[in-house]
């Protein structure tokens, strides 16, 4: 397997020479210009090329990177399922797990044990959500959304949208005004259901996607949606487009008709694994379920503006579509609780180009592990910075300790190069795993003069 681009890409060097201390020359990016338009600002020119004074001796003793099994990474209950199972084989590139999850949904391919977890947990929840829809309450709330207006929303005009007569007859009969986005909803039906272009070259839409684009933004319908998910224990943000169908379908049925869901009782039905997750385990701020869409991108903007981030970063960030608003959340509230270190708004500007989920998924956890070790009295942080693209942090006894939140570390040549650079050596630097590490990895560290610890 090629080496994960998302480590390698991460753990690429970008500090200078030796020659200097490492405590003055890491620093955050360069001053950035002034941009007319900041949410279309390019990337900081390339530095020009510096010496290098770490080794380079090819390495002889590496090795590659082995498949795992992986029940050496999960625990029994999150293998199987009454819904799904994980392919025993788990690659891996130096860094990373690769697994792979059949389930009654789809195949889900997950990258790290973290987000292998994560879809486990969600699979269950999807599992809860489709039962619920096949119950006599899920049908007797349906049809109330069809007869009766929504005692939450006032303004509703009670004569039923004809021109979405093309739609499926359970979702045909929306009204035609709750707020406007359900008349705008209910009108883009139609149009795609006419348009030409929807037969030939476009899928139809499933009914929950069709039931989603209505009722987006409509008052009240975005905090059911995200009581249903608290429920359920799952993120109402996340990038699990099956998850997202059921999620919003269930929630804006019960929402129209008036009747209370009520799905935690009876959630660990969907499989132990959903039983046995909680919202801590897989890292969810409290205030993604308490605060709407709307409330939560203000609640980002205040931290922004605490942690003193340039306005260009501040839009590039919040515009990255990568950043789910569970993900932005999560990254602001561990920079804030970084505090008092400095640096942290370079940070920011390292989570606006993330260029995936994973790695935005790779960046929150390693921030998260720092933020906890600050927060527990277990370091002392003066100043957060990159080597490269991955987060470190300088103690207050001057050494720097290097958050590596990965499933199986090998040595292979490049994770041997980067242990060996003596200007990090000079740095009496620690590598913080969470995960496994080859005898072979843990070895080469220390002889390269690393301390290898745990969170």
């Amino acid at each position: 397997m090629k080496p994960s681009i998302l480590l390698s890409a991460l753990l690429a060097s970008g500090l200078p020479p030796a020659t200097t201390s490492v405590r003055a020359d890491i620093q955050a990016p360069a001053t950035r210009r002034p941009e007319a338009a900041p949410a279309s600002r390019p990337a900081p020119a390339t530095p020009a090329p510096v010496a290098v004074t770490a080794t380079t001796t090819a390495n002889t003793d590496t090795e590659p990177a082995p498949t795992l099994n992986a029940a050496s990474l999960l625990e029994a209950e999150w293998l199987q399922g009454p819904a799904h199972r994980v392919r025993a084989a788990a690659p891996t590139d130096g860094y990373m797990a690769h697994l792979t999850i059949d389930s009654d949904f789809g195949t889900f391919h997950c990258t790290g044990a973290d987000q292998a977890r994560q879809r486990v947990h969600e699979i269950a929840a999807i599992s809860r959500l489709v039962s619920e829809s096949k119950g006599d309450v899920f049908a007797e709330a349906l049809k109330k959304s069809l007869e009766q207006p929504v005692d939450a929303v006032k303004n509703i005009v009670r004569d039923p949208v004809g021109t979405v007569s093309q739609a499926p007859k359970a979702v045909g009969h929306f009204f035609r005004r709750i707020g406007s986005s359900v008349k705008a909803g209910a009108e883009q039906i139609a149009r795609n259901a006419d348009s030409p272009e929807n037969e030939s070259s476009a899928p139809r839409a499933s009914t929950g996607e069709k039931l989603a684009a209505a009722g987006r933004g409509v008052i009240g319908f975005d905090k059911a949606k995200l009581d249903c998910a608290r429920q359920l224990g799952v993120d109402p943000y996340s990038d699990n487009p099956v998850l997202q169908e059921q999620l919003e379908k269930v929630a804006w049925v019960y929402f129209a008709g008036g009747l209370p869901l009520r799905l935690g009782a009876a959630a660990a039905s969907g499989g132990a694994s959903l039983a046995l997750t909680s919202t801590k385990l897989i890292g969810l701020p409290e205030e993604v379920y308490s605060l709407t869409p709307s409330e939560l991108a203000l609640r980002n903007r205040q931290s922004l503006a605490t942690l003193d981030t340039p306005e260009a970063v501040q839009a590039d960030f919040m515009a990255n579509r990568m950043l789910t608003p569970t993900l932005k959340r999560s990254l602001l509230q561990s920079l804030e609780r970084l505090a008092p270190a400095t640096g942290r708004s370079a940070l920011v500007d390292l989570a606006a180009r993330c260029e995936s989920i994973e790695q935005a998924q790779f960046l929150d956890r390693a921030l998260r592990l720092l933020a906890d070790r600050q927060h527990t009295g277990q370091a002392r942080y003066t100043r957060v910075v990159s080597l490269g693209r991955v987060p470190a942090a300088v103690t207050a006894e001057d050494s720097l300790e290097v958050a590596a939140v990965i499933d199986h570390l090998s040595w292979t040549d490049e994770v041997a190069d980067f242990a060996r650079r003596d200007d990090l050596r000079a740095a009496r630097p620690s590598l913080i795993l969470s995960g496994q590490a080859s005898e072979r990895a843990i070895a080469g560290f220390k002889q390269a003069g690393w301390k290898l610890a745990r969170p």
